[in-house]
């Protein structure tokens, strides 16, 4: 073992036991590799991997060639900006001009970084993208269902349709991923579900996730499942959701049911470091599950109250029944990204926790256990210290507005 303090223990029973340090991992039988103190940075392993160069960082070359679907989302760009950190090959889909992902163009050095046209219902171009990639990595999801306007043969001749459906983007599209893993011999896949996926559930996207997840590891049976809670974040949809709603619905903010469902939020940064490590050493997390949670949870109300004390907004928070607010929602679901759906009001209205409490995940025994990130490392981030930085902008009159001597 290379110093430091003991963080948690992978497994305690199996052959293959293993245990991360703060600066090391020591394996029986296996490599060891030692963490650069960077936490942004890949544990450089003390064995080159075959096609590795150059000292680690942005400008050399890291050996590994990941495909990313889903790059452009909340959890993709923190994704991308570590593997480009490392000087990683990365193959990022792209279904439309690849102008549309350009922000991601500057998170990695020159010729590191290859976009790749596809559409999700052609299989060949998902191939396309996957190549010849070490492991890919799925983050494709949306909380609402995209529509489109159709031809009618009646008046009036236009009329809504469903585009990419809660089926489609959470079960189909991750199952071609996988059977196309499988098809082409890739060692890895990292799929991304969430903490809510359940059977029976009353929001269609909590099932849909978990149907999934089930659908994964029946194509690719060693895929790594991150399954992480709702994510906090600069770009979030769950502080911000509170900060944009006294723009964007009309007359008052809506609680639930009074906002009593408890939620556990995890920042961005956390999941995407956990997916980093994961990537090391992809081998060593196959067919495991490794949960992200935030260290506190939260109602639903605790946020709101939360958000408004940050930004000052005069919010007018109504407690209603949750039938009105899906009346609500079955108006606001047209439009463009939408603030609220019928499923969200679902998903609002139940637990969005992990599976166990953090105890229980310590207390497991075994080869199966499920993994959580501090087991790769990883300390959560408290909700307190970060949304600040991104919910000041909603002050009226800037964040120095109650400081004095600036006006």
């Amino acid at each position: 073992v290379v110093g430091g303090s003991q963080l948690a223990l992978l497994t305690e029973d199996d052959d293959d036991a293993m245990a991360y340090h703060g600066r090391g991992l020591a394996t029986t039988g296996h490599k060891i590799a030692t963490r650069s103190l960077s936490s942004t940075f890949l544990p450089r392993l003390t064995e080159r991997r075959d096609g590795e160069a150059g000292p680690g960082g942005r400008s050399s070359v890291a050996g590994l060639k990941v495909a990313v679907f889903g790059a452009s989302g909340f959890l993709g760009r923190y994704v991308c900006e570590n593997l480009g950190v490392n000087g990683t090959l990365t193959y990022l889909g792209n279904r439309g001009d690849d102008f549309e992902m350009r922000w991601l163009k500057p998170m990695f050095d020159l010729g590191r970084s290859k976009f790749v046209f596809y559409s999700s219902r052609d299989r060949q171009s998902m191939a396309d993208v996957i190549a010849d990639a070490d492991v890919v990595i799925n983050l494709i999801g949306k909380y609402y269902e995209t529509k489109t306007l159709a031809d009618k043969p009646t008046f009036p001749y236009l009329e809504y349709k469903t585009n990419f459906g809660f089926q489609e983007t959470n079960v189909d599209i991750p199952r071609t991923i996988a059977e196309l893993c499988t098809e082409m011999q890739v060692d890895n896949l990292i799929h991304v579900s969430c903490a809510a996926a359940k059977p029976d559930s009353s929001s269609e996207w909590a099932r849909t996730k978990y149907e999934g997840e089930q659908a994964v590891k029946e194509a690719f049976p060693w895929a790594t499942i991150v399954r992480p809670t709702q994510l906090f974040g600069p770009e979030d949809k769950l502080l911000l959701w509170f900060a944009n709603a006294p723009n964007r619905i009309p007359y008052f903010v809506p609680l639930i049911e009074g906002g009593e469902a408890l939620t556990q939020p995890v920042h961005v940064l956390n999941v995407a470091e956990t997916i980093t490590r994961i990537l090391d050493d992809p081998e060593l997390f196959e067919g495991r599950t490794v949960d992200c949670f935030g260290p506190a949870d939260f109602t639903y109300k605790e946020l709101s109250e939360f958000v408004y004390d940050i930004t000052g907004q005069n919010a007018r928070v109504v407690d209603l029944p949750k039938p009105l607010v899906k009346q609500i929602s079955s108006v606001i679901k047209y439009w463009g990204n939408p603030q609220l759906t019928p499923d969200l009001v679902e998903l609002w209205s139940e637990d969005f926790l992990p599976a166990m409490t953090a105890e229980q995940y310590k207390a497991q025994k075994g080869a199966n256990k499920i993994l959580t990130m501090e087991d790769v490392g990883v300390k959560a981030n408290p909700i307190e210290k970060e949304a600040f930085n991104y919910l000041h902008r909603f002050r009226e009159g800037g964040h120095f507005i109650d400081a004095k001597g600036y006006h």
